[in-house]
């Protein structure tokens, strides 16, 4: 018995099948494919790139303007005084690179010989310039250059002081 679908002629029931399922694969395919290409990547780089700045204030307002919208579309109107805005906090003031800060932050003062290499690694993760955003990299390779200058001082008084 033979089949026809189209203008192809089947003589068994499998190649039908087959011939099904490639014209739905390319139904699909075809359907799938992103009409604009897009790099993400590439948005990302220039994102993290420093070439892009959008102040705390234009990000918020930006961001309460979104919600707003987004709440307008889905939310019923109701009769309640709308909240506050939400005030953007005042950006932290960079991290102090004065070596009496880092020091009093190490704690060098109450640190045994033997835990300065743990004192050096958890000050490196909070602190390293690899983990911070790209414009607090300066900052945070001259914090650690100090802590690490501090920490060799103490590890080389704490030898002297066992040699004696």
């Amino acid at each position: 018995m033979e089949a026809t679908t189209g203008s192809k002629t089947h003589s068994d029931f499998s190649a039908l099948l087959d011939d099904l399922f490639v014209a739905r694969d390319e139904q699909e395919d075809s359907a799938a494919r992103p009409t604009i290409p897009f790099d993400y990547l590439a948005v990302v780089d220039e994102l993290h790139s420093g070439r892009i700045r959008v102040s705390g204030r234009d990000a918020d307002a930006t961001y309460r303007d979104a919600l707003a919208d987004e709440q307008s579309d889905t939310d019923p109107p109701h009769d309640e005084a709308e909240p506050e805005p939400v005030r953007a906090s005042e950006p932290e003031p960079p991290l102090s690179v004065d070596p009496d800060v880092i020091a009093a932050e190490l704690g060098l003062s109450s640190v045994r010989a033997a835990e300065l290499g743990r004192l050096r690694r958890s000050f490196a993760m909070k602190n390293h310039p690899d983990r911070v955003a790209p414009h607090l990299r300066s900052r945070a390779l001259a914090r650690m250059q100090v802590a690490n200058g501090l920490i060799d001082e103490a590890r080389r008084r704490a030898e002297r002081a066992s040699a004696r």
